[in-house]
């Protein structure tokens, strides 16, 4: 019996290590917010996190540029009042982000503004 319960430990500790390591934002560079107006392409409400497609006009190129954002689990979005519903495709958005640290269009979600209404 002993020995079953070091295993069970040895297990937990293994998982949440691995847990914790998934859930690494190093790759974005949390000390910079930068803000993306565009229109929202879509919302993929997934787990472990959402991710949300907004088309934005570059200023130098003039062309049109696709931003995939991470955001936060759809467990923790719900008990903030999101829903799948809350973005639909063709809202105009205005995403404050921290930025991917290699410079290419992405991030990770801080707050997203759709008609008016923050969430955060």
């Amino acid at each position: 019996m002993k020995t079953v319960a070091v295993h069970a430990v040895v297990v937990a500790v293994i998982l949440t290590n691995t847990a914790s390591a998934h859930h690494s934002f190093a790759m974005f560079d949390n000390t910079t917010e930068k803000t993306i107006t565009g229109t929202l392409k879509e919302l993929q409400w997934t787990n472990p996190h959402i991710w949300v497609q907004v088309i934005n006009r570059d200023p130098v190129t003039g062309q049109d540029v696709e931003w995939s954002i991470e955001g936060a689990s759809p467990n923790n979005l719900a008990r903030k009042g999101w829903s799948r519903n809350s973005l639909k495709a063709g809202d105009k958005v205005v995403a404050v982000i921290h930025p991917l640290k290699n410079g290419e269009n992405g991030g990770s979600l801080v707050r997203i503004t759709v008609n008016g209404q923050t969430l955060d």
